[in-house]
């Protein structure tokens, strides 16, 4: 696989996962459907943040948002199959980060290493 040019679906999938808070949405979302109260507590973001996350991610296909004609209204978000699909990527995520980043509490004193690995070979 040649590494020198970035393909333009990953790199699309990479600018939809950077945005600030998608990411923690898609993982909260992981565990089922949520409501916006639901979502802005677990993940201690702003209303209109989440707001703008979301409507972005419905437009992606990632996130579906269900209205429930009831008194009072209840909409729940979540997952798409297209959402879904991130799972595995998440986990993978999650195990990195408990292998390789340190605790919030630790980062000042996690000390950088000075080598670099060699490319790998496949």
């Amino acid at each position: 696989m040649d590494t020198t040019i970035i393909c333009p679906r990953f790199e699309t999938a990479i600018s939809i996962l950077s945005q600030r808070w998608t990411g923690l949405i898609i993982y909260q979302l992981l565990e089922g459907p949520q409501r916006f109260s639901q979502l802005t507590e677990s993940i201690g973001i702003s209303g209109r943040l989440l707001s703008e996350r979301l409507k972005n991610l419905e437009a992606q296909q990632i996130v579906l948002r269900q209205v429930y004609p009831e008194t009072p209204v209840r909409i729940e978000y979540g997952l798409t199959e297209k959402g879904f699909a991130m799972k595995p990527v998440m986990d993978e995520l999650q195990q990195w980060s408990q292998d390789w980043v340190a605790p919030v509490d630790q980062l000042e004193d996690a000390a950088p290493k000075k080598e670099l690995l060699p490319k790998p070979t496949t």
